[in-house]
């Protein structure tokens, strides 16, 4: 977690609030993204990152990576930077973090 950057559930509202250009990207299972996730999130299960995420996201494009609890999305964003994605942050403790702090939830 040291190699990249990472934002709380709290400054993603507050990036939701100024209206930033943000892709949120969604690294759960299937069954995990079906019971919930963030409006607009965009859906890559960690293990078909490598293989879909170019075709769905500009490397230019600033992306906030969330899992469950933020272990699945570091790795994933590490993998983005290794990727050659500069702008890309992990968000620390995932989705349930974002469910606890009231951020809206969509299904």
């Amino acid at each position: 977690k040291k190699q990249i950057d990472q934002v709380t559930p709290e400054q993603v509202l507050d990036m939701q609030a100024r209206g930033e250009s943000v892709v949120y990207l969604d690294v759960r299972e299937p069954n995990e993204w079906n019971l919930g996730r963030m409006p607009k999130a965009i859906h890559i299960p960690r293990g078909n990152l490598e293989n879909k995420v170019e075709a769905l996201i500009d490397r230019g494009q600033k992306v906030v990576v969330y899992c469950a609890r933020g272990n699945r999305s570091a790795l994933a964003a590490l993998t983005m930077k290794q990727m050659g994605y500069e702008n890309v942050a992990s968000m620390a403790r995932g989705f349930i973090g974002w469910a606890d702090i009231g951020g809206e939830v969509v299904d």
